[in-house]
């Protein structure tokens, strides 16, 4: 058999196995081969990966594609991850009605996306409650999220009436009937805030500190144990999805040690993972839950390493820089992220802190994998797509966010130099970003796929 392409001289990251020297071979956009370092292969390509590492593409499970600029942002967005190693990405769609706005969002999605890409349903409606089965498996989605954090006031300033703990309830049983599906919950109680983030307000606080403590810790973790007491009752899988301290996550595992019940998946971010509530970015490090104190910094690795946390997410929203130039109270929430998955997990993880490089791995592409139902991508396995990243881990290079693709103009990691960079990005067995630069065909002829999951 001739292969389309040969991976040569590489260091494979394998199942179980780690680093193993070997060749790869693609055919049709799967993994056909996985050979040692001496066997005869021919291809229609061959890249010398020159002793690199070979690794599975990143799936970033949390993106908000559209929430910067809704007509190009699958465009932008899916350049600024094939840059930082990200190859699939599973973007959140709400609006009124789903059965009427999905199709044309997915159709430009595919004219625009160089990389795979799925979608989760945000649930903000009885309506969404009423037809989740229908547009679940109309459209192939099985994954939702519920906006804890837009209940009462805080939800009808966006428009939303319908928020409370009755709708969680009735989300979790409509999940609970589909099967494979599973409920991502943020997790924040929003009705305490005001009483906290009103004194730090008149008190003149202007600091990302500030805004660690009018949503504190305690409040997060309310919210994880309403949801996970809710999902034992209706056996529903539930994913307590951007987990940012100590106290939540210490919820989670109180309530893993339950009777048998359904999963508790947790999704942290880069940025709980490499930031504190300290930081020099300010403003433009502001997010909801908020960064954190260095103590859950700590723990966030903590549960890194013991497992307690299951993948590893961005919440990637790509506005402009003039969006956070303002006073803390005022800046917009969230910044871009999904290009910095990989880059984060090696200077931070493997290199500083000694994570095994299979266990960052399995957070940050196999875990995903399997709980959304992508059972062609996440690890190095024949059958599998070849979405592979060639990886010079010595490689350093400082975050600028104009080499970024991004529509968003900054970065709160700007400035910072990371250690460990994909050097090539491949979706499929195809080249979409090499040395630092999106590929002139992935420009022209962008070819990334929609995965239906259900």
């Amino acid at each position: 058999m001739t292969l389309d392409l040969l991976l040569t001289h590489a260091r494979i990251l394998l199942p179980q196995q780690g680093l193993t020297e070997g060749q790869i071979g693609v055919k049709d956009g799967r993994i056909a081969i996985i050979a040692g370092p001496d066997a005869d292969l021919t291809a229609t390509e061959t890249i010398d990966c020159k002793g690199l590492w070979v690794l599975p593409g990143v799936i970033d499970p949390h993106v908000h594609f559209g929430f910067g600029s809704p007509e190009t942002d699958f465009e932008t967005e899916s350049r600024n991850a094939a840059l930082g190693g990200t190859t699939t990405v599973l973007s959140f769609h709400r609006s009124k009605d789903i059965r009427e706005s999905f199709e044309p969002t997915r159709e430009r999605a595919e004219r625009q996306s160089c990389i795979d890409f799925g979608f989760h349903f945000g649930i903000t409606s009885n309506l969404h409650v009423e037809t989740l089965d229908e547009i679940s498996h109309g459209f192939g989605v099985s994954s939702y999220k519920l906006y804890m954090m837009y209940k009462g006031a805080a939800g009808l300033s966006k428009g939303f009436t319908d928020i409370d703990d009755g709708l969680l309830y009735s989300a979790l049983q409509a999940t609970a009937a589909i099967p494979g599906a599973v409920l991502g919950v943020h997790c924040e109680n929003v009705e305490v805030i005001p009483v906290l983030r009103d004194p730090l307000r008149a008190a003149g606080r202007d600091d990302l500190k500030a805004w660690n403590e009018q949503s504190p810790d305690f409040l997060e973790a309310e919210n994880v144990h309403r949801v996970c007491y809710f999902a034992s009752k209706t056996n529903t899988p539930v994913n307590i999805v951007h987990l940012s301290c100590r106290e939540a996550l210490d919820e989670v595992r109180r309530h893993r040690l339950r009777a048998e019940g359904p999963p508790i998946y947790v999704e942290s971010c880069p940025h709980y993972l490499f930031l504190n509530d300290e930081s020099p970015a300010g403003p433009y490090a502001k997010v909801n839950p908020p960064v954190r104190g260095q103590d859950d910094v700590e723990a966030m690795w903590e549960g890194v390493r013991d497992g307690a946390i299951t993948t590893i997410g961005s919440d990637h929203v790509p506005r402009k820089r003039a969006t956070k130039d303002h006073d803390i109270w005022a800046a917009s929430n969230g910044f871009p992220g999904t290009g910095m998955i990989l880059p984060i997990l090696l200077h931070e993880g493997y290199h500083r802190r000694g994570v095994p490089l299979i266990r960052l791995m399995e957070l940050a592409a196999t875990n995903a994998a399997r709980i959304y139902n992508l059972p062609s991508k996440g690890s190095i396995e024949i059958g599998k797509d070849a979405d592979l990243l060639i990886v010079d881990p010595e490689l350093e290079r400082t975050v600028d966010p104009a080499t970024l693709e991004s529509h968003a103009d900054y970065s709160p990691y700007e400035g910072m130099t990371l250690k460990g960079w994909p050097v090539r990005t491949l979706v499929r067995g195809r080249t979409v970003a090499q040395d630092g630069r999106i590929t002139d065909d992935a420009r022209t002829n962008p070819s990334g796929r929609y995965v239906r999951r259900l």
